[in-house]
């Protein structure tokens, strides 16, 4: 017993040092790290920075928050990378800054006690061509950004904080009434039911016409200046570059999303914080898109949008640069707030593949897994592999597919009544999403308004979904529309509906090992005139042909006990 009390002991202090160590020498994980990933997958790679320091105090740089110092950033990056790359130390501090421009070989290295808080003057940050929400367009430039660079680190204990609330608008509903008055205060219009706040004339007619955040009728540069304002950056923008780590530090408070790597090959995020105010607009936390080999863990996220998500381009734009989102890692987080802890799409129109996601908890965020796409889209995604997921006080849907995505959290679908099925077919091309083979086990919701949603389409079902292994307390059961090779073993579900199963254009559907506390005769509820070699088998609740429902457009023996 002692031999085991010791190694405990031994076993916790070496997991407390690999959490709270963030020295940028300290190697990700072994490669045993890797064994249990369901897919062939090269060692992510580090980024290797030359061993030349600078600190950013050397280079003018005055603390205190009422200085700017872009000049003083871009003197020490510039003078770093004359020496062939290196590391620029931020000490502690308040360092007021414009946009800083990336170079490869850096590491910026913010230390403990180090704040960079980002400029409110929106005339700092030209309009550049980039791409935002999946499209290709104008925005104002990020407040961290880089293109076509190698080796870059983010390093340290500091904040990086985007002054996210002079860009965006702001509902008075999601505030208090004693923010709502600082806001009101600070300038800006309100719109005529005053309960909608904007940073300017400029973004009141930016907003016009917009399709999410992004206006698709303007063409040039000189239109998209007219509207500055409202071209509000993600905070941290690193695009086409290889071998990028983010170990340590906070990022906050950005303008949109918060860290957006676009096209990055060996991409590591692990040990940082991620979190913007809950009501922030489109105040997503990580948005990695189009990237290959990467890693997430040992993180937090506390969002006002999505957390954690995964994306490939958005329509003809993303089909066009046809750059899957592959080989990703993500392990060990934790989600506190947020419309998605996990989320794959909507912009997916490059394709995901060959995603693991094991060991996150997620409290309270709108929807625990969120797998969103529409028609219009196009794109596969595949092979994805989600185990041992915690969730908790989920107020919509615990797991959630829609192939019906309209641009709006679930909370807000809700509000509206809910989704709708929609059954009506349509001609399956290049536009026509697919979600297939994906495994999600070892699963516990304890508390969630529904626990399952898996809504495909009636020309592209889901496709091979298999859950096991999962504990459930949910008002609501689940809901299976459009769907073909859904397969539930091993699923022990209180729920406070009588209605357990709804399925609607069900197709080779296995249920297996299911426990339910409804003793309701319409437990199991199945409609559709294409549903079919549905089968429930070995089940705790023994006699479940007493607890169904056939819809009269069922064909006759589609379902089996």
């Amino acid at each position: 017993m002692k031999t085991k009390t010791i190694n405990l002991v031994l076993s916790l202090s070496i997991f407390a040092l690999a959490i709270t160590s963030n020295t940028f020498a300290q190697k990700s994980k072994s490669d045993s790290f890797y064994n249990d990933i369901e897919f062939k997958m090269a060692k992510v790679q580090e980024p290797k920075i030359p061993k030349n320091t600078v600190n950013l105090k050397d280079f003018g740089a005055v603390s205190g928050g009422y200085v700017l110092n872009t000049k003083a950033f871009a003197d020490a990056i510039d003078a770093i990378s004359k020496r062939g790359g290196g590391k620029l130390i931020i000490p502690p501090g308040i360092w007021l800054t414009g946009p800083i421009v990336l170079k490869s070989n850096l590491e910026l290295h913010a230390e403990t006690g180090a704040l960079i808080k980002f400029s409110t003057d929106k005339k700092l940050y030209p309009i550049i061509e980039t791409s935002f929400e999946g499209l290709n367009t104008w925005r104002c430039i990020s407040p961290i950004y880089g293109k076509n660079l190698e080796n870059i680190a983010f390093t340290g204990n500091g904040v990086w904080d985007g002054s996210g609330e002079a860009w965006r608008m702001l509902k008075k509903g999601k505030v208090t009434e004693s923010q709502w008055k600082k806001v009101i205060a600070s300038g800006g219009v309100l719109n005529e039911s005053k309960t909608s706040w904007y940073p300017s004339e400029q973004y009141v007619k930016g907003n016009q016409n917009a399709d999410q955040n992004v206006r698709s009728d303007l063409k040039t540069k000189e239109q998209f200046e007219e509207i500055h304002d409202f071209l509000r950056p993600v905070m941290v923008s690193i695009q086409n570059s290889k071998r990028v780590l983010f170990d340590g530090p906070v990022f906050q408070n950005s303008p949109a999303w918060n860290i957006h790597p676009l096209m990055v090959e060996d991409l590591i995020i692990r040990n940082v914080s991620v979190r913007n105010p809950w009501y922030s607009q489109n105040g997503d936390g990580l948005d990695v898109e189009s990237c290959k080999n990467v890693l997430v863990e040992n993180s937090s996220f506390d969002v006002g949008d999505d957390a954690i998500c995964i994306k490939s381009g958005k329509d003809k734009d993303g089909r066009d640069r046809g750059v899957p989102c592959e080989n990703i890692i993500v392990k060990n987080n934790i989600v506190y707030h947020g419309h998605g802890g996990v989320t794959v799409g909507s912009e997916m129109s490059g394709g995901v593949k060959n995603l693991h996601v094991s060991n996150c908890t997620f409290m309270g965020t709108d929807v625990g897994l969120r797998f969103k796409s529409t028609r219009g889209r196009g794109g596969i995604v595949e092979n994805i592999f989600i185990s041992d997921i915690y969730m908790t006080d989920i107020p919509s849907q615990a797991i959630s597919f829609d192939l019906y995505y309209g641009g709006k959290s679930i909370a807000e679908t809700l509000e509206e009544g809910g989704a709708k099925v929609k059954n009506k077919t349509m001609p399956v091309n290049v536009e026509t999403p697919q979600f297939k083979n994906i495994s999600i086990k070892n699963i516990t919701i304890a508390g969630a308004q529904q626990a399952v949603f898996l809504q495909g389409l009636p020309e592209m079902n889901l496709e091979n979904i298999e859950i096991s292994n999962l504990t459930a307390k949910a008002e609501n059961g689940f809901s299976i529309i459009d769907a073909n090779g859904i397969k539930i073993t091993n699923a022990k579900l209180d729920i406070e509906k009588p209605t357990i199963f709804e399925i609607y254009n069900g197709r080779n559907m296995s249920f297996k090992n299911i426990e339910f506390n409804s003793k309701s005769e319409k437990a199991i509820s199945i409609n559709g005139e294409v549903s079919q070699n549905i089968e429930f088998a070995k089940n705790a609740n023994s006699d479940l042909s007493k607890n169904i429902t056939i819809g009269e457009t069922v064909p006759k023996g589609a379902v089996k006990f």
